[in-house]
């Protein structure tokens, strides 16, 4: 690999050039200081000319296998293809003497996130997890309120991540089989897991409801969560595509205060129209609004409570922590451990609703 002093360019191969790749990774990569993309893995014509017309002068390679073979002109791998793929390719970059980042889901399961953790820990190379959501507006808001006391001590977190897409898409994402890994579960519920570990710790116990509810649909749709912390707050926690009216994206009651807040960060939808970060600014921000309001004893639906200003989206902090991460030798910004963590909770949630139980989790250190 390259020498990762500060004046040299850390050279990034993105695996993977659909919605993950194009839309959030290469834009992101390209977006920050230090890291610049030098290869695109795909074999599609039509996606390595939308590729070319973005990023003039990026390789290109058919197969991964291309780039174990040079991988001392490499310096950072990121996989954002077919979740069934992560754990294969992330095995092989590792073992190529690479560090890599992975698109969330990590893996099927805990245990062969695991597994990954200790092969990159074993081979002193950097793995981590591409968990964008910890950097939306409302999440970094949230947080800020909690830390500050603000709601008091939280009892109850409500997070959901509801869409309207009443007619199926296709694709592998909505398909039944367990080797693609696909479904709401493990795709929405990867990141509101997540969040909900980040912000209030391990999770003890584990219930779930999940359905298949559109015609043609073969994975899970409409799924929901409970989840008992370590320190004693719920988690209700919501994913699904079938939902005709949406409700708050966080609903968070506390002793002394509750907090709600409608819609979602508005940075994917800025990368999925082509604006990008440090060309469109100011970037990560909303409207007044759809500002959350803090209150209690009244609804917010009816004027109740106080607004509370978004801090702003900031989805290049990830890369930005992966680039210090390899120059310094810091801790990535998530840790394959804390991907473990959040499939612990998705497998749980699988097993309580195939099986209709709660499901208890051993706190681990």
């Amino acid at each position: 690999m390259t020498d990762t002093g500060t004046g040299t360019a850390l050279r990034v191969a993105l695996v993977g050039y659909g919605l993950a790749g194009s839309v959030f990774h290469a834009p992101l990569i390209t977006a920050t200081d230090g890291l610049v993309l030098d290869t695109i893995v795909t074999s599609n014509p039509e996606r390595q000319e939308q590729a070319r017309a973005e990023f003039p002068g990026v390789r290109f390679a058919a197969s991964p296998d291309e780039l174990w073979e040079r991988a001392d002109t490499l310096d950072l791998v990121v996989v954002a293809s077919p979740n069934k793929t992560h754990v294969p390719l992330a095995t092989a970059a590792l073992e190529a003497g690479l560090p890599v980042v992975v698109d969330k889901p990590l893996a099927g399961s805990a245990a062969e996130a695991r597994e990954l953790a200790a092969l990159a820990e074993a081979r002193g190379l950097l793995l981590s997890v591409f968990q964008n959501r910890r950097w939306d507006n409302d999440f970094r808001t949230l947080a800020r309120l909690i830390e500050a006391g603000e709601l008091g001590d939280v009892q109850r977190f409500e997070s959901r991540f509801e869409r309207w897409r009443p007619q199926l898409k296709g694709g592998w994402r909505e398909s039944g089989s367990a080797e693609e890994i696909g479904g709401l579960l493990y795709d929405l519920g990867s990141h509101i897991v997540d969040q909900a570990l980040v912000l209030f710790g391990p999770a003890v116990r584990v219930y779930a409801e999940s359905d298949v509810r559109r015609p043609g649909a073969r994975a899970d749709d409409d799924t929901f969560l409970a989840i008992t912390h370590a320190n004693g707050v719920r988690s209700h926690l919501y994913a699904s595509a079938t939902t005709a009216q949406l409700g708050p994206r966080f609903r968070v009651l506390g002793s002394k205060a509750g907090y709600v807040k409608y819609g979602l960060d508005p940075q994917e939808a800025d990368l999925r129209e082509g604006r990008r970060p440090g060309t469109y600014a100011p970037w990560g921000l909303e409207p007044p609004s759809m500002w959350g309001r803090i209150g209690a004893g009244e609804s917010p639906a009816t004027g109740g409570g106080e607004p509370v200003e978004t801090a702003p989206g900031d989805y290049p902090a990830f890369y930005a922590g992966i680039a210090t991460a390899l120059r310094e030798g810091t801790a990535p910004p998530v840790s394959a451990h804390e991907a473990a963590a959040a499939l612990d909770v998705l497998e749980a949630a699988r097993r309580s609703a195939r099986e209709g139980v709660t499901i208890s989790l051993e706190a681990r250190s």
